[in-house]
């Protein structure tokens, strides 16, 4: 059974978001990591860019697949996380402590479109 995070919100695309303040940081569930196995890459956009609510930003490769990124809202790509160039694996191990990306978001009423930890466990069983 994978772990699910109250306090977040989830997109039906298995991206996680936690809201802080205008800030949306944004990773991959616990659901999605053990569905791809052994993340063995992750392909991280440029921190500066702009994003628009369901476009894609980075993906994961694992030994079994390549999965795209979507971003759950707009707004101005603020940090990257580096860390996981060099350590992939990190994904794995802490899907929840392994942000990807934070956000500066533009419409914050875009949150309201996501899923909450109830409605999610309905679609990552």
């Amino acid at each position: 059974m994978s772990r699910i995070i109250e306090g977040l919100l989830y997109s039906e695309s298995h991206e996680w978001v936690k809201v802080e303040g205008d800030l949306a940081v944004i990773g991959v569930s616990d659901f999605a990591q053990a569905e791809m196995g052994d993340i063995t890459y992750v392909d991280l956009p440029a921190e500066g860019d702009e994003i628009e609510a369901g476009e894609e930003f980075g993906a994961l490769e694992s030994v079994k697949a390549s999965s795209e990124l979507y971003c759950p809202v707009s707004g101005t790509i603020e940090a990257v996380n580096s860390e996981l160039e060099d350590a992939p694996e990190k994904v794995n191990e802490d899907p929840y402590g392994a942000w990807i990306i934070k956000v500066r978001m533009s419409d914050a009423a875009q949150l309201d479109s996501l899923l909450s930890p109830e409605a999610y466990s309905e679609i990552a069983k």
